[in-house]
């Protein structure tokens, strides 16, 4: 299936796929189609045994593509099952907890545009779809009154661990929404009985369970949004805070070593960027494992252990891999030897059977979403098992260049410049793509579906990672609090001068396009820098900020409110001056608006007044509105005319 594969000097068979010939380059459009499917295949997941696959599998039921839990039997990939859930409801992760048995965390989809959101329901299943058992959720507590059956769940949780047994059982974190207690659960995941086994007094903290089943940590934020770390010691039951001159901003345990003498933890010091350390539990002795000099490391990757991970990378420019284990280690050198394979891509391991017989892992690169392989370490080879997106080409996919230049007060800033393969002569047109957010979410070097369609309509694309964005610790996250308006529009203007004096990138012909807070992005910077683009594009976006505060649901949650008031205070008339719907009537470039009638985190009140002020102010927008979509369109024809749009508004502002 259309990967090339380069093979290591003295292992000419460690690859068992039939050698393809060379695409031959085009320079015709990629239909948009092709782009539109997005991630057919992800999330796959091996059974202990090696002997059955669990698959999300993306497969069009009516106007839509729905994920779908799809289990294939090995070697020969033959479907065993599909398991759709009920509608707009998603495994957002799957573990198998027996040879024959999957704990499923399930989420909701809030359009195509948003990461499906937990709303703490967790279920259990066998690889042939049968003996579903509905663990914990809203669920029981609307059936409880009808079945003794059930437990008042009036609540949510997600998975803490999988005991290294692997008896079929699973440790949930819980909370109970109307109490003030978070608890750790051991489930029967066959019969759903359950038992408590820790709780602290704290609401929606996640546990660490240690090797030995025993828990050792419980953490989240307090009242303040402070990060909070309790510790248990021994076998009391009593849980103690750890100082924070011991935690720092961040102390994050996320694995055990076999013996439990030591673990894993993500941490940050005074709030810079994250590092791995390695701590031993009995004299606090801790060390560095891995960092990166300009941004966080993240992605923590396992080898055939259950127990500590092998590696990490660091999320700022291209991901670089930091070797948690000497050279030594035999999975650390099969990694090794599997990354030479794909220079320029990265390799990370997903699973392994129990006795570490076989590996599933991914390579992925920008031009790659991702190709799925099964090493055999008996054998010595690999089988291609699936691509991500089939119906695109990495050979046809443009580079995505890491970037770096200084703001205008000195801040050192990060970002990606993807430039058309077969570029035009002279200088090239530009869109520039502002990421949602703002605050936590960021680009990253891996494949960006909107950044690679319009490369491939001859574009440079620009995405920056300003100050706000994710990445490089709590410090740069806060600095973009309260500067919506500001500084984080500064840093997008900073960096498209940047790439007009570097890039080859005719000033002339720029334009902004993005989604959720990219959509208020876009429209700011047409009212704010009302020379600096030719159009401007705005997809599910939030345009007038008082509306934050008139939602229902930030009435109901303080804590939602609390989270506004930290990203845009509450003054009203401050909240008026950064509202692009308030100053419409300084937007000169034209104006797409994309809308869906059904998105609930960007309401659609915000799309009819931002299109209402435009017209009032005498330049009335393109307008895309579908009633029943959300944020992001969920059906295939209506993404496929969301690119059709977009393509023929920039071709006619910002083409040639």
């Amino acid at each position: 299936m259309h990967r090339h594969l380069r093979l290591l000097p003295g292992l000419p068979a460690l690859f068992a796929l039939l050698a393809l010939p060379a695409i031959a380059q085009t320079i015709a459009p990629i239909p948009i189609l092709s782009f539109v499917k997005q991630e057919q295949f992800s999330q796959p997941r091996l059974s202990p045994d090696g002997k059955h696959l669990a698959v999300t599998v993306r497969m069009p039921i009516g106007k839509r593509e729905v994920p779908t839990m799809t289990f294939y039997s090995l070697p020969d990939l033959k479907i065993e099952s599909v398991v759709r859930l009920p509608a707009f409801q998603v495994p957002l992760a799957y573990h198998w907890v027996s040879n024959t048995r999957l704990v499923v965390r399930k989420g909701r989809e809030e359009g195509s545009r948003e990461i499906p959101t937990s709303y703490g329901e967790v279920m259990a299943m066998d690889f042939d779809g049968k003996k579903q058992e509905y663990l914990y959720g809203y669920e029981r507590f609307e059936n409880s009154a009808r079945s003794s059956a059930y437990t008042d769940d009036y609540g949510s949780a997600s998975i803490a661990d999988i005991p290294a047994s692997l008896n079929g059982r699973v440790f949930l974190s819980s909370h109970l929404w109307q109490t003030d207690f978070s608890e750790l659960l051991d489930v029967d995941t066959l019969k759903g009985k359950r038992r408590s086994i820790a709780r602290v007094p704290f609401k929606n903290f996640d546990f660490n369970v240690q090797t030995d089943g025993q828990p050792r940590f419980a953490k989240g934020y307090d009242d303040e949004a402070h990060f909070t770390l309790l510790r248990r010691d021994g076998d009391s039951e009593s849980w103690s805070r750890v100082p924070r001159e011991k935690t720092g901003t961040l102390l994050d345990p996320f694995a055990f070593s076999r013996d439990d003498r030591e673990f894993m933890a993500w941490h940050a010091e005074r709030g810079g960027p994250q590092v791995v350390v390695r701590e031993e539990l009995a004299t606090g002795t801790r060390r560095v494992v891995a960092s990166h000099a300009e941004g966080s490391v993240d992605n923590a990757m396992f080898g055939t252990s259950r127990y500590l991970p092998i590696a990490a990378f660091s999320a700022v420019g291209k991901p670089q891999v930091r070797y948690l284990e000497p050279d030594s280690n035999a999975d650390v050198a099969l990694h090794k030897q599997l990354a030479a394979q794909f220079p320029g891509d990265v390799v990370r391991f997903i699973d392994a059977t129990e006795d570490g017989g076989k590996i599933l892992f991914v390579v992925q690169s920008d031009r790659d979403p991702g190709t799925y392989y099964l090493f055999d370490r008996q054998r010595g080879s690999a089988d291609m098992l699936f691509a991500a997106m089939e119906a695109l080409e990495p050979d046809q996919m443009a580079e995505r260049k890491p970037v770096s230049f200084k703001a205008r007060d000195g801040l050192q800033l990060h970002g990606y410049l993807t430039m058309p393969r077969q570029p035009a002569a002279g200088k090239l047109p530009l869109v520039l793509i502002p990421h949602g957010g703002p605050h936590g979410p960021y680009d990253s070097w891996y494949f960006d579906t909107d950044a690679q369609f319009l490369a491939n309509r001859g574009y440079a694309v620009l995405q920056v990672n300003f100050r706000g964005s994710g990445g490089r610790g709590e410090n740069f996250k806060a600095a973009g609090y309260r500067q919506w308006r500001g500084r984080i529009m500064d840093d997008l203007v900073d960096g498209v001068q940047w790439a007009v004096a570097n890039a080859g990138i005719d000033d002339k012909r720029m334009c902004v396009f993005g989604a959720s807070f990219g959509a208020y992005a876009a429209l700011t910077l047409a009212s704010r820098d009302p020379g600096l683009f030719k159009c401007a594009i705005g997809y599910a976006g939030v345009y007038d900020i008082k509306l934050f505060f008139e939602d229902d649901q930030t009435k109901r949650s303080k804590s939602r409110a609390s989270i506004y008031r930290r990203y845009v205070g509450d003054d009203v008339k401050e909240l008026d001056r950064i509202s692009p719907a308030l100053h419409a009537d300084t937007i000169k470039a034209p104006v797409l608006l994309i809308h869906g009638g059904k998105d609930a985190i960007a309401p659609k009140e915000h799309a009819f007044r931002m299109r209402d002020a435009l017209a009032r102010a005498g330049s009335p927008p393109d307008w895309y509105y579908v009633d029943y979509e959300w944020h992001g369109f969920y059906d295939t024809e209506n993404q496929v005319e969301v690119y059709r749009r977009l393509e023929a508004f920039l071709a006619k502002h910002i083409g040639k």
